[in-house]
């Protein structure tokens, strides 16, 4: 059994789980919009299925699929104990911009000409 991390690091799989997030769509839609082939889209359907991700519905002739949220809520709960760690650095990312910017401004403001190209020098006969 495949751990879930597996099974989201699959690339077609995340595309299908963001399809699932807006509405339900059928393996058709799924296979038109991310030009995929039908038995792709159905085996990734399949797996995320068996782990719980998503679930069908059986509409007249189509099979509907949908997102089932629990899975990523409890990625998301076990994710929390790390969020402290990258939260600070992101944090400090944004101050370090800000002060960057406001260097930036502060130049211009005192040097207006600064960052502008110097005047083009006449030709002389």
């Amino acid at each position: 059994m495949e751990s879930v991390f597996e099974i989201i690091a699959e690339p077609n799989r995340r595309a299908i789980l963001s399809l699932l997030v807006s509405s339900q769509q059928s393996v058709g839609e799924i296979e038109r919009q991310l030009r995929m082939s039908q038995p792709a889209v159905s085996k990734h359907l399949r797996v995320l299925r068996d782990a719980g991700f998503v679930e069908s519905t059986v509409d007249a002739q189509r099979r509907l699929y949908r997102l089932k949220p629990e899975p990523l809520r409890e990625m998301d709960a076990w994710l929390a104990q790390f969020r402290r760690f990258w939260s600070a650095h992101v944090d400090a990312l944004e101050r370090h911009l800000d002060r960057m910017n406001n260097d930036r401004m502060e130049q211009d403001r005192m040097n207006p000409r600064m960052g502008k190209k110097p005047p083009k020098k006449r030709k002389t006969k």
